[in-house]
């Protein structure tokens, strides 16, 4: 199953009788598209996100064997949070007698109390914990509490792409390169944290949430970074990790459509993700910039990301830190070529970037921008100068510029030195291949 940690049944199913098969399809078809208001639900009813997901998954081995004898039920989303909703109540119950039989014991218990530090829910009724006026609001406060800042940054990322995306724990693992025991570790120390910590579930006050929402935001563009450019492995492109994160940066822009960050960040996305069919050839090797035939960029995701970038600018704050990365991805996404480029306004947007997030990699990629606006030498200046300040240590990045910059001065024994150094820094082996291929052509 693609968006949910697979059951061993679920991981025969494809094997099975017709009828195991097309339930396998139902159950992963609705986790896939409501899995985040599922939870969202179930964890506003609990108040206990971790007990939301886990009661989630079990509705979810549940209806792969119940659907596979009974048929896909006429309210297939109703019948999981129902059963998902008696799993809860079961839980409670299990505390409650717990808690009732160590009392007892411990001889502190009133004749005909209750000690229990999980209560039931007070509402035992029948109604599912389906509000469709709230709907909304869950999906964004799981959003909110999976990237609440008492967790680290890892673990915000595996508990937004676990509880919000829904994505299963092995393919986490694999966009990320990392053993799945680690991932689950990650998500179940989160789970704990978050408990221990008391966040509730529910959306920060008003003048909390902007503050907040930079949190979210970030998470989502880690996300997205590591499916445009793979850090480890032999992958350039990790494209569902990608698309998921546009998936939830476009929940998001739906649920705060005042936020023009929000729309920033998706217009940069989309621009990104338009030139991901020609970032590699057929055999997955790295196709350059000044190489890659334009004719093959997705239009449709570069028109969604004007009109992104159009409702970011409309606000009139001003762009901010996504919205820019958006503006310089747009110079790219409108040239019919590198050398049509409109290098002199990315200059502007890197040197506006800077004032408004200044980072190393920004005044990196602005010396990239000035050396196509106004030549090498200026750019090289403007590099020698981090390398200087050590500002990016061990990074592969500042090598594989100043290699690029010294090979267009014809400084060519240091420029093969410095993309031979950015090669046995990286860690990914397709751009490996590439500066490996560039040191040699050097002679």
């Amino acid at each position: 199953m693609a968006r949910a940690d697979r059951p061993a049944l679920m991981q025969e199913a494809t094997g099975g009788p017709p009828s195991t098969e097309a339930a396998r399809r139902a159950v992963e078809a609705v986790w896939r598209i409501e899995s985040a208001r599922i939870v969202g639900a179930l964890a506003r009813y609990t108040g206990d996100v971790g007990l939301a997901e886990d009661v989630a998954q079990e509705a979810v081995a549940e209806a792969l064997v119940t659907w596979s004898r009974d048929g896909t039920p006429a309210n297939p989303v109703g019948w999981l949070l129902a059963t998902a909703r008696r799993r809860a109540i079961d839980s409670f119950r299990r505390r409650s007698a717990l808690d009732e039989r160590y009392a007892m014991l411990a001889g502190q218990l009133p004749e005909g109390g209750t000690s229990s530090g999980a209560p039931a829910p007070q509402d035992q009724s029948d109604d599912l914990p389906w509000d469709p006026d709230r709907v909304d609001d869950d999906v964004l406060a799981l959003m909110f509490v999976a990237c609440h800042p008492v967790l680290s940054a890892e673990a915000r990322v595996a508990l937004t792409l676990r509880a919000v995306g829904g994505l299963a724990s092995e393919e986490i693992a694999r966009a990320f390169l990392v053993p799945v025991p680690t991932v689950q570790a990650r998500i179940t120390r989160a789970k704990k944290t978050i408990a221990a910590a008391g966040v509730p579930f529910e959306l920060p006050p008003a003048e909390e949430r902007r503050e907040r929402l930079g949190g979210v935001l970030s998470v989502l563009y880690v996300i997205f970074t590591e499916g445009s450019t793979a850090t480890t492995g032999d992958r350039l492109l990790r494209p569902d990790l990608a698309y998921e994160a546009i998936r939830l940066a476009r929940t998001l822009a739906a649920l705060l459509p005042d936020e023009p960050e929000v729309y920033g960040l998706l217009a940069l996305f989309e621009l990104t993700a338009a030139r991901f069919p020609a970032r590699t050839g057929p055999d997955g090797e790295v196709v350059l910039l000044e190489d890659q035939d334009r004719r093959r960029w997705d239009r449709s995701a570069i028109r969604r990301g004007l009109a992104a970038l159009g409702q970011a600018s409309a606000a009139g704050r001003g762009l901010g830190p996504y919205g820019l990365q958006a503006a310089i991805a747009a110079c790219h996404a409108s040239a019919s070529s590198v050398p049509e480029t409109d290098w002199e306004r990315v200059v502007l947007l890197y040197e506006a970037l800077g004032r408004v997030a200044p980072s190393p990699v920004v005044e990196l990629n602005r010396a990239v921008a000035v050396a196509m606006a106004y030549g090498p030498q200026q750019a090289l200046s403007m590099v020698d100068g981090l390398v200087a300040s050590d500002r990016l240590p061990g990074s592969y990045l500042l090598p594989s510029v100043r290699g690029e910059l010294l090979a267009r001065l014809g400084r060519t024994a240091e420029a093969r030195a410095e993309l031979e150094l950015a090669a046995r820094l990286c860690r990914n082996d397709r751009e490996r291949s590439v500066l490996l291929r560039k040191a040699a052509a050097l002679t």
